[in-house]
């Protein structure tokens, strides 16, 4: 099961892995206060998608579709949010105010659709 969390709430035994999927380090968090596995920049939208967006409801359907091709683009980085999915509870962790439009919320999505895919296949 994959989640997702503000980097601002609390941790919880139900989070399970906690990886950070932000480009930038979080404003006003010590990185030593932040509890978490890992931290896959990578895995965040481009700068250029980043700036364009700029957290605007309005280009939030442009802004997904731009996003998972960026992710289909470059799979790799996804890898490790996958293998931790499959072993148990994932919380992807963002900063955004915005808890409905952020880029963890695509990630979320694109990551669930991955796993239903593979175990499509598996059969």
């Amino acid at each position: 099961m994959v989640h997702t969390k503000r980097v601002y709430e609390s941790a919880a035994k139900e989070d399970g892995t906690r990886i950070l999927v932000e480009r930038l380090w979080p404003r006003g968090i010590r990185k030593e206060a932040l509890p978490l596995d890992a931290w896959c920049k990578e895995v965040a939208p481009s700068p250029a998608l980043r700036q364009w967006f700029r957290h605007d409801p309005e280009k939030w359907n442009e802004f997904e579709r731009r996003y998972r091709a960026e992710l289909d683009a470059n799979p790799g980085p996804l890898q490790p949010l996958l293998k931790a999915a499959r072993h148990g509870p994932l919380t992807l962790l963002y900063s955004s105010r915005d808890t409905e439009h952020n880029n963890a919320r695509v990630l979320q999505a694109y990551l669930q659709e991955q796993l239903a895919n593979s175990k499509i296949r598996a059969h």
